[in-house]
């Protein structure tokens, strides 16, 4: 046989096996139907695993019995995302598609909004960004704490309606305590902006550059400022909680030959003079925010869900959670983990995909995660980000 006769036999196959895989998904959809009449779920993994197994038998070879499970272990689950199309919505599944309130834009007249850092942090200018430089003319008040911890309390302790915290830089990565800290509390996100990172370095209004002999600032922004600090070998770095705090502690410490490395509102803010611009070594060094609320408030034109969950300790158990975003045409734009705490080698995922949270898409991946994973939880729906907005 030549390269042609194999091609026409390969084809041949492949309709017999799509005619096959049709007939297995019609017997599917008629045992979902069953199931529905029956008050059964759609996953039962006792049954898949003894599937698994037969097929496994079926196969000759090392190779072919492991290709089969693979291949059998797609087919089932391409089944089971069938059949949770066909399913009804439970009374708690149509609670999360139809018992949030719906906005055609974030409640801000009136409103509280709680920062971490001081006036003059890059949060600071995430606040004013996302709810206006004019706060005041509607109402609306914010405010600094400490501590991300203290933001999240305050919401949850009705002082603040919203709090403004940092979730990505694009060159540090993730802010992996505000995962943690969103995971054990019952906020939502209801939105997010985007700032653009620009550390410049700041002195005293009477210092030059020649003066200075220390450099203070968040250790982020040391790392992010590294080359433009290795050129000057003569100069100290020291640490700090934030950028602002840095620019702070130099304008209260009165030296000449103290700089801090953070933004131009912080110098402003403070009175300090720029000594020197494009320090950072990466132009494109920007950081997401991400504002929290009690409520579970969704806007028409929320376009991102943020889920987390966890997972059993078992293999492919992962695959199988995100297949449902993939078998119901979702676009996954983000995948993080971090520890269970107590738990060894266990791990909680938080997701990103695109959709609103009534698409139907949407709802059936979400069904298709809650059954399937441990804790499953809808961390909010909200719209991306959009530069100038």
């Amino acid at each position: 046989m030549d390269l042609l006769e194999y091609r026409e036999k390969i084809d041949d196959i492949d309709s017999q096996i799509v005619r096959l895989f049709e007939e297995r998904m019609v017997v599917s959809e008629e045992i979902a139907r069953y199931k529905i009449a029956n008050g059964l779920k759609v996953l039962d993994s006792v049954r898949e695993a003894q599937k698994i197994e037969a097929v496994r038998e079926k196969a000759h070879g090392a190779f072919n019995r492991t290709s089969v499970e693979e291949l059998y272990r797609q087919i089932m689950a391409i089944s089971r995302k069938r059949q949770y199309q066909i399913m009804p919505l439970l009374p708690d599944e149509e609670q999360e598609r139809y018992g949030y309130h719906f906005a055609p834009y974030l409640p801000m007249e009136g409103r509280t909004v709680v920062f971490q850092g001081i006036a003059g942090a890059y949060s600071h200018a995430a606040t004013e960004a996302y709810f206006g430089e004019d706060m005041e003319s509607h109402h609306i008040k914010s405010y600094h704490v400490r501590t991300w911890r203290e933001a999240i309390a305050d919401v949850e302790g009705k002082k603040a309606d919203y709090a403004v915290l940092p979730i990505e830089n694009s060159t540090a990565g993730i802010v992996a305590d505000i995962y943690d800290l969103l995971s054990e509390s019952g906020l939502y996100i209801v939105g997010q902006q985007v700032i653009r990172v620009d550390h410049v370095l700041l002195g005293l209004p009477e210092a030059s550059l020649s003066d200075i002999r220390e450099v203070i600032s968040h250790p982020q922004a040391l790392s992010q400022c590294k080359a433009f600090l290795e050129s000057h070998p003569e100069w100290k770095t020291g640490e700090e909680v934030n950028t602002a705090l840095s620019a702070l502690r130099v304008k209260e410490g009165g030296r000449r030959d103290m700089a801090a490395l953070a933004s131009r509102e912080a110098g402003k803010t403070f009175g300090l003079k720029v000594l020197a611009e494009n320090v950072c070594a990466n132009t494109g060094n920007v950081t997401r925010f991400i504002i929290v609320s009690r409520e579970s408030l969704f806007e028409e034109k929320a376009d991102i869900v943020s889920i987390s969950f966890e997972l059993p300790h078992e293999s492919g158990s992962l695959y199988r959670i995100l297949s449902h975003i993939i078998y119901n045409g979702l676009n996954m734009t983000r995948i993080e983990s971090r520890p269970v705490p107590g738990r060894t080698w266990e791990y909680r995922f938080f997701v990103d995909f695109e959709g609103h949270i009534t698409d139907s898409a949407a709802v059936n991946a979400l069904k298709g995660i809650r059954a399937e994973a441990i804790r499953m939880r809808v961390l909010g729906n909200y719209r991306s980000y959009e530069p100038g907005e």
